[in-house]
């Protein structure tokens, strides 16, 4: 028999359960442990709740983790509740799927005004995380910039511009849905060191644009490259840039009072304000024979009481585990940390491919799982609630879970698929409600 426990619950912990399930059959135990009460990670917190195709995916990890060689242990914090050596001395092996919620630090003068947010946080406001349901983002002025050519800057930049009713039928938090219907933003600026070429947004990202309600995307024709240089780009960016060089030709929709403006070649320099974000400087830039971003000395300050920080993301250290603070992950090689120690997904590679890449991941490790026998340590998920009882732990179990899901459906908006349950006590009171409550 192979023990197994998984610190986290996204799509990285759920593509390794489902691999050691396929690889070991009937021989393994797999305990998945979760901070929160709540499973699934980015689906449920990171997602835009418009996308709601997206997170269907989950039906697939409620498979998993309905399988009896599973357990999902949620509001269980691994350097609170238990540590990893002591899941080292239950299990066979301990694999890191924490993924990166952390974001990035922006780096420049004037980045701890107040306004200046990044998007894990401002991402997770609107999605009804509980860290950050007290966050309330400024949206009372009229301009907005979001600095990062991602989709993560896209996703918040339609979010901001989308009308309530655009909104209704998804699973966005109530608050958020709230504050964004009384929101007096005009002016939403999606800003970039480098130019459409080197833009990491994807195709249907940014053709949703241009089907808003009250808002329209702005490309201004001079930062798009001579079309004849489009020939040299990948496929799906060449049809990114496409829809970029429709944007710029047709204008923007003088009946839509929204602007979504994409400001390539700018360079953020410092956040000025006293007290509270009142605009960026940023300097103007070109891309050098290197592909890099240069200044051009030229430097301008645009207006803003939202600042969103969409540059990157870092995984959470974990204490007792080398963490590599350059990189924004663990320190591992291929995956091993330490004997019996592994990582995967974003906490193994950085936040980088698509949620369908962390299932490569999880099953490669799985393979060198299984080239080795067990380590035999421990009495696994047993050893677990032994321990777990005894410093006064309960666990919300995957029932739990169902019974949160099962309270917010039933208080959802006309439409929508819920309303979240965004505090704490709240979810864990859903979560321990007795049958029929």
């Amino acid at each position: 028999m192979r023990t197994l426990a998984i610190i986290g619950s996204g799509p990285a912990a759920f593509y390794t359960a489902e691999a050691a399930l396929k690889a070991f059959g009937d021989d393994v135990r797999i305990d998945m442990l979760e901070r929160l009460p709540t499973p699934y990670g980015l689906i449920r917190a990171g997602v835009a709740p418009d996308h709601q195709s997206i997170k269907a995916v989950s039906r697939r990890y409620e498979q998993v983790a309905t399988d009896p060689r599973v357990r999902f242990l949620g509001d269980v914090e691994v350097g609170r509740d238990v540590e990893v050596a002591d899941l080292l001395q239950l299990f066979d092996d301990v694999v890191l799927a924490t993924g990166a919620p952390q974001d990035r630090p922006l780096g420049i003068p004037g980045d701890t005004l107040e306004g200046v947010v990044g998007s894990a946080a401002f991402v997770g406001w609107y999605n009804g995380h509980p860290d950050w349901a007290d966050l309330d983002p400024p949206l009372d002025g009229p301009d907005a910039i979001i600095i990062g050519n991602g989709n993560v800057a896209i996703d918040c930049a339609r979010v901001l511009a989308k009308t309530t009713a655009e909104l209704a039928a998804s699973d966005i938090a109530g608050h958020a849905l709230g504050a964004l219907g009384r929101a007096g933003l005009r002016t939403i600026r999606i800003l970039g060191r480098r130019g459409p070429h080197q833009a990491s947004f994807t195709l249907k990202e940014v053709g949703e644009l241009g089907e808003l309600l009250r808002a329209t995307p702005v490309v201004k024709p001079e930062d798009l490259p001579p079309e004849a240089a489009d020939a040299g780009l990948e496929s799906g960016q060449r049809r990114v840039v496409q829809v970029l060089r429709r944007f710029a030709s047709e204008g923007p929709d003088a009946a839509k009072p929204v602007r979504i403006v994409f400001d390539f070649f700018r360079r953020p320099v410092r956040a000025v304000g006293e007290g509270r974000v009142a605009g960026l400087e940023v300097m103007r830039t070109r891309v050098g024979a290197d592909g890099r971003a240069e200044d051009t000395g030229e430097t301008e300050t645009l207006a803003c009481s939202l600042l969103i920080s969409a540059i990157g993301y870092r995984t959470a250290g974990v204490p007792g585990v080398p963490f590599d603070a350059a990189t924004g992950r663990f320190a591992n090689v291929d995956g091993r940390i330490a004997d019996r120690l592994w990582c995967v997904g974003w906490a193994r590679r950085g936040p980088t491919g698509t949620i369908g890449t962390n299932r490569h991941d999880g099953f490669a490790l799985v393979e060198r799982l299984a080239a080795t026998p067990p380590a035999g340590h421990g009495d696994g998920p047993k050893g677990l609630d032994r321990l777990l009882a005894s410093r006064g732990v309960v666990p919300v179990d995957f029932a739990g879970w169902q019974r949160i899901d099962a309270a917010e459906a039933a208080q959802a908006r006309p439409g929508a698929p819920r309303e979240k349950l965004v505090r704490l006590a709240a979810l864990r009171a859903a979560a321990h409600a007795p049958a029929g409550a």
